[in-house]
């Protein structure tokens, strides 16, 4: 294509965007709703994401070890749940580390333990955790095949139904998130056409007198884009400062550890750099689909 018609494409495209005043309105303002709706949630699902990935990660494995095994059957016993390959992380614990730790655990009636501190009744342990959270059922069945093993503690209950919930909301979101992005191209693939049905015959006369689908096609295509582009620049400031006030202001203030929010740089930059891809992808893909029924002359 010569450098000429790419201008000429250009400068209609652009020219079409004012002269359609109104209707230019209405098909920035359908990609500017649906954009925030669609940055909103992208934000919100993205951030739930990275909690879960936060409870996955602090999933682990206690190991009991038998009363009465010595320092040498613990060592072995670490040796072995060492050579499991998902293992990630072992760490030994002494059973006056977990006496301390129950007494921590009951505030003020932990008190009550001092009694048996020179008499500990608890069991040595390691803690495990695995490379990839999923493998933690195989690897703690692995474990209780070991001698010296008394008992392996992992919930299994409560962690199956939390990667489930954790499966199941990741696909709601992805689905949820597609489903708006289409509804956003259908809004403005149907605002464009009605800008183009005004244009219908200055259309087909342009074919009449021999003027290609492409040559027709490009402004349009330009049109959209650039309708696609001014609709999301709006959710593209709202991201940013939204998530900037809440990143600096509620970050301090969060005291579970799990709940982390993605750091503003470069998660809301990027976050704004999607929505401009998104906007102009359904700019261009709603001027296309509205202008190729009327190239059937």
């Amino acid at each position: 294509m010569k450098l000429r018609t790419v201008r000429r494409h250009l400068r209609e495209g652009s020219k079409n965007i004012l002269r359609n005043g109104w209707m230019t309105v209405a098909s920035v303002g359908s990609v500017t709703t649906t954009l925030i709706l669609v940055g909103v949630f992208l934000a919100l699902m993205l951030n739930l994401n990275k909690m879960a990935d936060n409870i996955e990660q602090d999933v682990q494995i206690k190991i009991l070890i038998d009363l009465g095994a010595d320092q040498a059957a613990i060592d072995r016993l670490e040796t072995q749940i060492n050579t499991i390959q998902e293992v990630s992380y072992i760490q030994f614990s002494s059973k006056d580390d977990e006496l301390r730790e129950l007494m921590e655990s009951m505030g003020d009636d932990g008190a009550a333990w001092d009694l048996v501190q020179q008499d500990n009744p608890l069991n040595h342990a390691f803690v495990v955790k695995t490379e990839d959270p999923l493998d933690t059922f195989d690897v703690a069945k692995t474990i209780e095949g070991f001698q010296n093993v008394e008992h392996v503690e992992y919930a299994e209950d409560v962690i199956q139904k939390l990667f489930k919930f954790n499966e199941y909301s990741r696909y709601i979101g992805l689905g949820l998130v597609i489903a708006l992005v289409l509804t956003a191209a259908f809004l403005i693939s149907n605002t464009i056409k009605i800008t183009i049905m005004a244009r219908s015959k200055e259309i087909g006369i342009m074919k009449l007198v021999g003027a290609t689908n492409g040559f027709i096609r490009w402004p349009f295509f330009v049109e959209g884009l650039l309708m696609g582009i001014l609709g999301s620049l709006i959710p593209i400031a709202v991201v940013l400062f939204g998530y900037h006030y809440l990143y600096y202001n509620l970050q301090g203030r969060i005291t579970l550890s799990f709940i982390e929010l993605l750091p503003f740089n470069p998660f809301a930059w990027q976050l704004a750099l999607l929505l401009l891809v998104i906007g102009a992808f359904i700019g261009i893909w709603g001027s296309v689909m509205s202008v190729r029924k009327f190239l059937k002359v």
